[in-house]
């Protein structure tokens, strides 16, 4: 009989269930609207490309060092000096492949198993079942409507104990919404006297809209910032993240990904740096502007279709929507918009194990036509 540990029973990251299933709705309908992915649907800023271009023709494109080629930490570095007036230097950064290698290297360089990991419900589902799989208690922090869907000091202070770490993104993966930057510092001051590791997802900085993102960083060094170049700067596949280390998680972090991962991708490492160019910024406002054009058409919209209860969309490309009036199981109603309407939508469970049943979310990283498209269908559906 094969072995099977216990590592590999975690839960399913639900969104790609639904995109398994969009993708056999395409093949047999060939109608299907993706709201459930969160990516954008553009492609990769025209200088980008061209650097891949020229960096195909005329470089090797062997294995780089593990941490990163030294003018991508150095454009990533001045990136957080222009963004957030943050000193930064090439030797803090760590090139990653997506954030998703990011938050398994910091996970296995900063917990052991058994350690308490603290995250907010909803939230992320990989960074519970990432944590799970290493041998990690998860400790969920209930947020909702009172704290706009984000942590508190004083959920921090009501704990029996401080976590050896605490996970929390703004913008947030459903939510969208932004924490302000007062309680951010707080929290990261919190962190920094009780010894847990503030781990500051901001993998979404720069998608915002009229409320200001803050950076961990900005308040304690000894904080661990996550970013990438999937969301604002439209390069999911390219498979590029970075990470902000204090000097005590270098090292460590160094180690883990050589043996992991060897080295980010060679190609997309040399693209990247372009990102930061000026014609990049001007081409990636643009999304950003049509990001908010759709969140201006689905908070007017999704209320005059029955669903009015949605969280804050201050940042990233998601409405978080309540949806308990429509159902009590958020997958199986999914599944039932998508079979009758070739909708693909993400149960809300995937990032609320507990009142998620009656969440659903929904991208407006697409089109504004098809954004159209799918309200009209689910306005029909649901009338």
């Amino acid at each position: 009989m094969t072995r099977v540990s216990l590592r590999g029973r975690v839960e399913p990251f639900h969104v790609m269930e639904v995109l398994k299933a969009a993708a056999e709705r395409s093949v047999s309908h060939g109608d299907v609207i993706i709201l459930c992915a969160g990516q954008p649907s553009t492609p990769a800023p025209r200088p980008v490309l061209r650097a891949a271009e020229r960096a195909l023709r005329s470089q090797v494109l062997g294995y780089t060092e593990a941490t990163g080629i030294a003018p991508l930490r150095e454009a990533i570095a001045a990136h957080h000096l222009r963004w957030y007036d943050v000193p930064v230097e090439p030797e803090d950064v760590v090139v990653t492949t997506g954030s998703s290698s990011a938050f398994t290297a910091v996970f296995l360089a900063a917990f052991d198993a058994g350690d308490v990991v603290a995250m907010t419900r909803p939230g992320y589902p990989a960074y519970r079942n990432t944590l799970q799989a290493l041998g990690c208690r998860v400790l969920e922090l209930d947020c909702s409507d009172d704290t706009r869907f984000q942590p508190t000091v004083a959920m921090l202070d009501a704990l029996d104990e401080p976590p050896a770490g605490l996970i929390m993104a703004s913008p947030a993966n459903p939510t969208g919404t932004i924490i302000d930057p007062a309680e951010l510092a707080a929290i990261a001051r919190w962190c920094q006297a009780h010894d847990t590791l503030l781990i500051s997802d901001e993998i979404y900085h720069g998608v915002s809209y009229g409320r200001r993102c803050a950076s961990a960083w900005q308040t304690s060094r000894e904080s661990v910032v996550v970013g990438s170049f999937s969301k604002y700067f439209s390069m999911t596949g390219w498979r590029v993240g970075w990470l902000l280390l204090p000097p005590a998680l270098r090292r460590p972090v160094e180690l883990l990904v050589g043996n992991l991962n060897i080295c980010p991708p060679a190609v997309s490492q040399v693209a990247a740096v372009a990102a930061f160019d000026p014609e990049s910024a001007a081409e990636l406002d643009g999304h950003v502007a049509r990001y908010a054009a759709n969140r201006a058409l689905l908070l007017e919209a999704l209320p005059g279709i029955g669903i009015a209860h949605l969280a804050p969309p201050d940042g990233a490309f998601y409405a978080y929507g309540d949806i308990s009036h429509l159902t009590s199981d958020s997958t199986a109603w999914c599944a039932q918009v998508l079979a009758a309407t070739g909708v693909a939508l993400t149960p809300g469970v995937d990032f609320d194990p507990v009142a998620g049943r009656r969440f659903m979310r929904l991208s407006f990283a697409g089109s504004t036509a098809e954004l159209e498209q799918a309200l009209k269908r689910l306005e029909a559906w649901l009338r």
